[in-house]
This record gives structure tokens, sequence and C-alpha cells, in this order.
């Protein structure tokens, strides 16, 4: 008991300061990201902070892994180097005796992985969709913003109007510029209101100038002056969320769907938790301290080991999406793959097996 409480104490002060760390650089990274996507208009300035907090979250299944690797890795690492490994073993410990307090540890974070890949990965991406999908649709009058070129929600209109507006509704030194398939046109009129008619949106432009020209062959250029002239405004444009979307899409929905891109994504939201158990064990395995290496030899190498594992998953996924391996075959063959390896790994360790020492069995023999 004295064992197994010590180490998992061990453990819990260790996660939770490697979980703190890592959620802060995620979502450093995370801010940095969204920004960038606000200042390109792919997201609402004012929706910067819960696209972030969507993002993070559909992560933590990453995070939370990383953390558990890093931990055990770290706080076994740190047994060996200051000699309490070896009190252990004297007491009649072996290597495979710590690989039930660590798991006892470690089951709740995996059902939590489980949980946020199952379930709470697809609802954040849906989230996050969502948010842009209705900064995307948002009509033409509430993208003009005083004293600044706005696009239309199609790319076909610019709009400017001058800063010292009267009203919302109303608006002084009005600038369109329209681009059509034949032509292109730009109006330019004094003041314009907003009005509605028959339940479509227009603007009312007073006292302006009309310039059209035809694109095909540059000629044909035609002036119109106007005391009052109106157009017509989308306020509902065409688009919306991807309801086909693998990423958004429920657990149940995909499992119930037999293509290769539903089941990629299954297959990569299913290997999340078995990934974690076996970063346990893995974690066990490459829990080891030379003397004459830096103490921090041990966590890069469970920074590659992570790094590794989480390509192959990503490659996996592609190659079950395009129909080059099954998803079963996916899990079995790499997370079943690593968790042999990995079992393989204790034994070895736990037997102080070694290559010396095989061949030295094989010339005696």
């Amino acid at each position: 008991m004295l064992f197994d409480s010590s180490i998992r104490k061990e453990l819990a002060r260790s996660f939770g300061a490697t979980l703190v760390v890592l959620i802060t650089v995620v979502m450093t990274m995370m801010l940095i990201r969204t920004l960038g996507q606000a200042a390109r208009g792919n997201v609402a300035p004012a929706d910067v902070m819960l696209v972030m907090g969507f993002t993070v979250l559909g992560q933590l299944p990453t995070i939370l892994g990383l953390s558990l690797f890093v931990t055990i890795v770290g706080t076994l690492s740190r047994m060996y180097r200051d000699s309490e490994m070896a009190i252990w073993f004297s007491a009649g410990r072996g290597l495979l005796s710590l690989l039930a307090p660590l798991l006892r540890f470690s089951w709740p974070v995996m059902l939590a992985i489980a949980a946020l890949s199952l379930a709470i990965w697809p609802w954040a991406n849906r989230q996050i969709q969502e948010l842009r999908t209705q900064y995307e649709q948002r009509s033409d009058v509430d993208r003009v913003a005083p004293g600044e070129f706005q696009e239309s929600s199609n790319g076909s209109r610019v709009f400017f109007i001058d800063k010292d507006s009267p009203t919302a509704n109303a608006a002084n030194n009005v600038f369109i510029v329209t681009r059509e398939k034949q032509r292109e046109t730009v109006t330019s009129a004094q003041s314009a209101r907003l009005e509605v008619r028959n339940g479509e949106r227009m603007v009312l432009l007073s006292n302006g100038q009309r310039l059209e020209e035809a694109m095909q062959d540059g000629h044909g250029l035609r002036i119109s002056e106007f005391a009052e002239y109106g157009t017509l405004l989308d306020s509902h444009p065409d688009g919306g969320m991807d309801s086909n979307s693998v990423k958004i899409r429920d657990t149940w929905d995909l499992a119930r769907d037999p293509q290769a891109q539903s089941r990629a994504e299954l297959g990569w939201r299913i290997g999340m938790p078995l990934a974690a158990l076996n970063f346990v064990v893995l974690g066990l395995a490459v829990a080891i301290v030379n003397p004459r290496a830096h103490r921090s030899g041990g966590l890069m190498m469970a920074l590659f080991a992570f790094m590794v594992y989480y390509n192959l998953m990503t490659v996996g996924q592609a190659w079950v999406g395009t129909g080059r391996v099954g998803m079963l075959t996916f899990l079995l063959g790499l997370h079943g793959g690593a968790l042999a390896l990995a079992l393989l790994l204790v034994a070895a360790r736990h037997n102080h097996w070694s290559l010396r020492a095989l061949l030295r069995h094989k010339e005696v023999a």
C-alpha cells in the first residue's frame, strides 16, 4: 500500500504541473493562430476567445495523452536517478509490479480521453464551424464599417461609406464597386439610406454617379447620373455549415457510415484512448536513467516517441481514408503492435534480457 500510494501521489503532482504547462503553451499557440484567422476575415474578432477555447477543448485528448506519457517517464526517471527504484527492487518489487499502480492512476485520464475524443471533439468542431458560418453569412450591410473598404459575402461587391454617418440606417459619401461576369460597375453617391421592401433590404442612393464598363473588350463605357438609385442587398447569402464533414459528425453516425472517410475518422477517435494505454506501458519501458547521459534524456526520448506515434496515427488515418487499409487492420496493426512492443520491452527489462546474454547463451549451447 505504501508503494502504491507514494508513486500515485508523485504521479498526480507531476501530472498536474505538466498539464498546466502544456495547456498554457497550446492556448498561446491557438491564440496566435486564431488572431491570424480573424485578421484574414475568417473569424469574427468578437469570437476569438470562443474559437480558441473550443479549439483547445478539441485538442485536450492529445494534450492529456502527452501529459500522461511525460509524467510517467519523468517520475520514473527521477526515481531511478535518486535510487528510489533500487530500494523498491531490493524490497522484492520487480518492474512489472509498477504496471498496476500506473494503470490505477491512469484509468481516469484514459476515460477522460475517450469521452473527449468520442463526444467532445465533434461537438467542439461543430461549434467552431457554426461560428465561422455565422460570420461568413453576415449580410452586406452588417459587413460595412465606416471608413473602411469591405467586401460582400460572395465577393462580388466592395463597399465604402464615410465615417461621418448620421445613423445606422443612413450614410454619407457612399462608394460601391460591383463586378459581374460581363461588366464592372462603379457607383458613388452623396448619401444613402436602408429600406425594407417586400421583405428584402435595399439601399437607396441619392445624388450620385454610375459608371459601367464591359469587361470583355474594354469598350462600351457608360456614365450616368441619378437623383435616386436603388440596389438590392443579399440578406440571406448562400452557404452554410457542411453537415457531411466527418470532423463535426457524431461518433455514432460515423459508426453506421461505411464510407472510408468516416471509418478513418472513427479509427482516429477510437485510437486516442488506445494510444494513452500504450503510453502508460511504453513509459514504463523507456523510463531509465543513464548516469552518463543528460538528465532530460528520458523526456527527450518520450517526446520523440510521442511524435512518431502521433505521425503514424495520422498516416494510418490517411490510409484508411483512401481505402488502402481497413479500420480494424489499422487499429490492430498500430495500437496492437505498439502494445505488444511495449510489453516486450517491459518483460525484457524485468527479466534482464539482453542481446549479449542471448549471444552468450547460444555460444554455450
